[in-house]
């Protein structure tokens, strides 16, 4: 009855052997957490902006919705761009493609801006809604430093773009 037994237990532990370099490795992809991002963002424009609790219930949901669909304009160019990396020797037809693509969704971006600012336009007063411009392009900017200055973006968690107070003007 033993023998079942050991050879049950020699088996677990040659799994356990064999197995633990594949468990023990880790991607070392940097990860992104889109809803951190989303929550730090708002925040962000919140307080630069200088929206009222009122104007930020109504506000960014739709500037999200905006976001959003900036970045779905965005996802083909970005798949051609990563296919065409590993590709040594590329085409002239696909750079011609990637320019293409890149073109036509600069003014799929100004288009669907002009859509979404014609709404930003009934909720925010001119003022503010120029303040959201340029508290936009601060994020954008302070969240790329950020993440340049890291190296490991995994170990961003406690950096967000309102508390980097070094003055990196040079790199602009």
């Amino acid at each position: 009855m033993k023998k079942p037994v050991f050879f049950t237990d020699l088996v677990v532990i040659l799994l356990c052997i064999v197995g633990s370099p594949v468990i023990g490795q880790t991607n070392n992809r940097p990860t992104f957490d889109r809803n951190e991002f989303g929550i730090r963002r708002n925040t962000f424009l919140t307080t630069e902006v200088g929206l009222s609790a009122e104007e930020a219930v109504k506000f960014l949901p739709v500037e999200n919705e905006f976001k959003q669909k900036l970045f779905e304009i965005g996802r083909e160019c970005r798949r051609l761009t990563q296919e065409n990396q590993k590709n040594i020797n590329i085409p002239d037809a696909e750079y011609t493609k990637m320019i293409d693509c890149y073109l036509d969704n600069r003014l799929k971006e100004a288009q669907l801006e002009k859509e979404y600012f014609e709404k930003f336009k009934k909720i925010l007063t001119p003022q503010k809604l120029y303040k959201y411009q340029q508290a936009d392009a601060k994020f954008t900017r302070e969240f790329v430093i950020v993440r340049r200055s890291t190296g490991n973006r995994n170990n961003n968690n406690n950096r967000t773009p309102e508390r980097n107070n070094n003055n990196n003007r040079s790199r602009r």
